[in-house]
């Protein structure tokens, strides 16, 4: 069940909102400063690519000081928008009963697009 979810989550969105990620997360990593939020994007793009049985949690010995202080740097400068779009597109894709699966996924996806440091994919 959850092949068949990751494959129509890539036919219906998932592979573009990767892509997105990735190419976001080269654009930041033009900058030694932007490297780390690059790194964040590379790792949400992995996540978006194949979301359904894998999850974002925290790392060993997370959420640490650094952790804490670069989610708040990435809320501060705007970043927390990805985890609002992931937010309206779970609300649009639970109005019908078919695309709560995809909903909920989008749900997973703004949670960990708001707070993505000390977090692994497992």
């Amino acid at each position: 069940m959850r092949f068949l979810g990751n494959i129509l989550w890539l036919l219906f969105g998932g592979l573009l909102v990767a892509v997105i990620y990735w190419l976001v997360g080269l654009l930041m990593c033009i900058t030694i400063v932007g490297i780390p939020f690059g790194v964040q994007l590379f790792k949400l793009g992995t996540y978006a690519l194949w979301p359904f049985g894998h999850e974002l949690v925290n790392g060993p010995g997370q959420p640490g000081c650094l952790s804490t202080v670069m989610n708040l740097l990435w809320i501060l400068l705007g970043w927390w928008e990805i985890a609002a779009i992931h937010l309206i597109c779970g609300l649009i894709l639970c109005i019908t009963v078919i695309g709560i699966p995809w909903g909920l996924q989008h749900f997973k996806m703004a949670l960990s697009a708001i707070f993505p440091f000390g977090k692994e994919i497992r």
